[in-house]
């Protein structure tokens, strides 16, 4: 029920806004992806990848346990929850962390970094397959084939892929691919949960770290020396890498939206590629930053709507 009254200047009600603003915490999100390339490859230098996804997952799933602790959130409840989480920990976690740190064996970082940039070129692909609400335009299906055309430059393909590891490469490849196979499975089963971002993201991470648990001692023997720098740099993977960099993105998605905060993609392999080329020493011939510029754009025109 309302009643007339006379003007009066209207009272708002304090919001809280983050001590940073969000373009500082968009750089340091772009930094911290951007580097975890090259702490992949420090932390295979020391252990096998199986045992760097582990460490990942566990120090990762540990930032998000104390995150919930403080804001006092439980674990999401359901069985046939708990199975779609499962499905999503292997698909965006557990499978493409593992195949990155695979690939590393025998790529540069760098060339893992760009790899993973072709998630929107992927995502696009198989939107057309499975999303009949998301069809593509003109703009979008020409932007997937500039940025396929870029994978290629990337790959050197007029050279034959000479000099390339085809299966580091195609691992690589892969796991870009597991992110948006990923999400559309999320998008398909648990949308609309009623779960907050932080309680479903938790359980994700934890159910991804029991898979891994399970699979590492199958496929690794435990190490005979603890090399403590690849140690930290795992443990840095996880904790910023994978914890802190998740909730930087859910306050990113919460104040900017989702359009603005997933631009971080972009700066990714520019971030990656300056790292593995500065402080690793890597080579780096002139297709991979010019197919990584083509890249880059084909998947930006990819994410152009069509106006209402």
């Amino acid at each position: 029920m309302t009643t007339a009254a006379a003007p009066r200047t209207p009272v708002r009600a304090p919001v809280h806004r983050p001590a940073l603003d969000w373009r500082l915490r968009f750089g340091a999100l772009s930094l911290i992806w951007g580097f975890s390339f090259l702490l992949i490859k420090v932390g295979t230098e020391g252990y096998a990848p199986f045992q760097v996804t582990l460490g990942r997952l566990v120090f990762g799933t540990a930032v998000l346990a104390g995150a919930m602790a403080v804001k006092r959130e439980r674990l999401p409840r359901g069985l046939r929850l708990w199975g779609h989480l499962a499905v999503a920990a292997f698909l965006l976690n557990a499978l493409p962390f593992s195949l990155f740190a695979y690939s590393e064996l025998t790529i540069p970082s760098t060339l893992a970094g760009i790899c993973n940039a072709t998630s929107p070129l992927w995502g696009m692909a198989l939107s057309v397959v499975a999303l009949s609400e998301d069809r593509p335009t003109r703009v979008r299906v020409a932007g997937l084939g500039i940025g396929f055309l870029g994978v290629l430059t990337v790959l050197g393909a007029w050279e034959g892929f000479s000099g390339l590891d085809a299966r580091g490469t195609a691992m690589a490849l892969l796991a870009s691919l597991s992110y948006p196979v990923g999400w559309i499975y999320v998008r398909r089963t648990l949308g609309g949960s009623g779960n907050s971002h932080l309680s479903m993201t938790g359980a994700q991470l934890l159910l991804a770290t029991v898979q891994l648990a399970f699979v590492t001692p199958l496929f690794t023997s435990m190490p005979t020396r603890i090399s403590l720098v690849p140690l930290l740099a795992v443990a840095a993977l996880g904790a910023l890498g994978t914890g802190v960099a998740v909730l930087v993105q859910y306050g990113l998605v919460a104040e900017v939206g989702p359009t603005t905060a997933q631009m971080v993609t972009y700066f990714i392999p520019v971030i990656a590629t300056a790292a593995g080329v500065a402080v690793l020493g890597e080579s780096l011939r002139w297709s991979t930053p010019v197919g990584a510029v083509v890249v880059l754009a084909g998947a930006a025109l990819t994410q152009v709507r069509r106006r209402a």
